[in-house]
């Protein structure tokens, strides 16, 4: 007879982690992973990677899931292997071969096909993907035979690199690196090239290198957090307002900052902005977002008092059980708010 499984004893954690999301894994296990791991009570990913891609996942904690939207917006860069000559019934490396075809392809022809394919583009969503039609995803439609109407959707690729590779003695592929609006699949966009080339195409391998302003030099592994201690961990963890690089900034003193926390508007001499992140007086407390019209701030998503707390600096997390004093010296650096 098994054992009970302990209960962890959550608590509250607040920032982000950026992982470099190892492959096999979908994206929302090694959220829970990673949940379990920090003890946290609240934790959300934002936008997801194939268990078949790896690299940067932004992981949102407490606070910062309530700005997670910002990053599923964000523009995305990838590394991608597309094997030519060869369709497959998913696009990707999954699925059964459907087609090949002889492939010869010079490097004149990539750089033709990267221009007819850099800027705004129309693309197709697969069928094997999580958008929903009638309240259910697209891949169950397409795992029981079913294909379904899809509308074409404008994206953008900003810029879009290729070269030539031979990965295998009769199997040649292209190394493309694609930076892309939100909603773009590259999966897709390695078929339409294929197509575009007249051999055929699906997607070898896939690796995010950066979302937003995030980098995939800035990520930890699942493999090195597992091995960290507990503060080590939350020492890991990004700031809330990292979340929020490129909004205008205002602040507001004691009492504008209580009225503004209960969702109250303010007036002043602020520029009219779409995107505004504000803080106390000092610059050091992060109370939510807002947008500026003509004079006043407008409360968008606002940080409980709480939360505001529980975030400030000498708010430290007590050693856990595997933790000695000793080691909470050592690693005194390391400290991070929860």
């Amino acid at each position: 007879m098994n054992a009970p499984r302990a209960r962890v004893a959550r608590r509250p954690v607040h920032g982000v982690l950026l992982l470099d999301k190892p492959l096999g894994w979908s994206s929302n296990d090694v959220l829970q992973k990673v949940k379990w791991l920090l003890r946290a009570e609240k934790a959300g990913h934002t936008g997801t990677l194939d268990p078949l891609a790896s690299g940067v996942l932004p992981l949102c904690f407490g606070a910062a899931t309530k700005f997670s939207q910002l990053q599923l917006d964000a523009d995305k860069t990838y590394e991608a292997l597309v094997r030519l000559g060869t369709k497959t019934s998913t696009g990707d490396a999954e699925g059964d071969v459907i087609q090949t075809r002889p492939v010869a392809v010079s490097p004149q022809d990539l750089s033709r096909v990267a221009q007819q394919f850099t800027g705004p583009i129309q693309q197709t969503p697969p069928m094997y993907s999580a958008l929903k039609k009638d309240g259910k995803a697209l891949y169950e439609y397409a795992r029981a035979g079913v294909e379904v109407e899809r509308e074409s959707r404008q994206v953008t690729i900003y810029a879009l690199n290729m070269t030539l590779a031979q990965v295998e003695p009769a199997q040649i592929a292209i190394k493309m690196e694609a930076k892309c609006s939100k909603g773009t699949y590259i999966r897709t966009l390695g078929e339409d090239i294929g197509e575009a080339l007249g051999c055929g195409a699906h997607l070898g391998a896939l690796r995010r290198t950066a979302t937003g302003n995030f980098l995939v030099s800035q990520c930890v592994t699942l493999e090195a957090l597992e091995a960290m201690t507990e503060r080590q961990r939350l020492a890991c963890l990004h700031p809330v307002a990292s979340l929020l690089p490129d909004h205008t900034v205002v602040t507001l003193d004691d009492d504008n900052a209580g009225r503004f926390l209960s969702g109250l508007r303010r007036r002043g001499s602020w520029l009219d902005a779409h995107q505004v992140a504000v803080y106390t007086e000092n610059g050091q407390t992060l109370l939510g977002t807002a947008h500026v019209k003509a004079g006043e701030l407008i409360p968008g998503r606002l940080l409980s008092p709480i939360e505001i707390e529980q975030m400030k600096p000498s708010l430290v997390a007590a050693p856990s059980a595997n933790e000695s004093r000793s080691d909470v010296s050592a690693n005194s650096d390391l400290v991070q708010t929860i």
